[in-house]
C-alpha cells in the first residue's frame, strides 16, 4: 500500500474529476469511489440484483444498469432508501478501493470520495486518512456546471447541494483547499504545488 492515503473530496460540480486527473498525470495513483460505484452498478455488475431486490424494478434501466436518475429521486425523497442503497454499495466500494489502495505505489495515493464529510457524520470512516483535500468553488459556479453537465434544473441542483455538507463546513474541516474556479492552467498550478508539498512532507 502507498505510505499515505489522501482523501480528495468536494461538493457536486466543484471539479473533483478534473483535479483527480491532474494528480494522475503527476503519477499519483487515484482510486475513485464514484468510478467503482458506476462499475458495480453497470449492467451485469455485482450490485445490480441486490439493488433490484431492495428498490424494485424501477431502479433498473432498460439496459440492465442501475437507473441513476430514478434512484436519485428515490434517495432524495426518502432517507431510509438512501441508507438501504448505501448498505448495498458502500461495502462493495470499500472492499474494491482497499484492494486497489493496497497495491498503489508511491509516497501517497488519492482516494476520491465525493461525500466524505457526509459519510463521516453518519458512520465511522473506512480509513483514517493522512490528509484531506477539498476541491472548492463558489456555489453559483457549482450550480451552472451541474445544470450544464447533467441537464438538471436549478431547483434540482439546489436540492442536491442542500443534502451535502456546506462549502464552509468542507473548507473548515479540510487540510488543503484547491480552488477550481479560474482556468484549468491555474488549477493545474495549484495541484502541482500541493503535490510537491505532499511528497516532501
Amino acid at each position: 500500500m502507498a505510505e499515505r492515503i489522501a482523501i480528495l473530496t468536494g461538493g457536486i460540480g466543484s471539479g473533483k474529476s478534473l483535479v483527480a486527473d491532474m494528480f494522475r498525470q503527476l503519477g499519483v495513483c487515484v482510486v475513485d469511489a464514484d468510478v467503482i460505484a458506476h462499475e458495480i452498478t453497470a449492467a451485469g455488475g455485482p450490485a445490480i440484483e441486490a439493488v433490484r431486490a431492495a428498490l424494485g424494478d424501477s431502479a433498473i434501466a432498460a439496459d440492465g444498469s442501475m437507473d441513476r436518475a430514478s434512484v436519485r429521486a428515490m434517495i432524495f425523497s426518502d432517507a431510509a432508501i438512501r441508507e438501504r442503497l448505501e448498505g448495498i454499495l458502500h461495502p462493495m466500494i470499500r472492499d474494491q478501493a482497499r484492494d486497489m489502495l493496497r497495491r498503489a505505489p508511491g509516497v501517497y495515493a488519492i482516494y476520491v470520495i465525493p461525500l466524505w464529510w457526509e459519510l463521516r457524520q453518519r458512520r465511522s470512516p473506512d480509513i483514517d486518512p493522512w490528509t484531506v483535500i477539498d476541491v472548492d468553488c463558489d456555489e453559483e459556479t457549482q450550480i451552472s456546471r451541474v445544470m450544464s453537465r447533467n441537464g438538471l434544473s436549478r431547483d434540482e441542483v439546489l436540492r442536491i447541494m442542500a443534502a451535502q455538507a456546506t462549502r464552509e463546513e468542507r473548507r473548515s474541516q479540510s487540510d488543503h483547499i484547491i480552488l477550481n474556479q479560474g482556468s484549468a492552467a491555474e488549477t493545474e498550478t495549484l495541484v502541482k504545488n500541493l503535490h510537491q508539498r505532499l511528497i516532501h512532507s
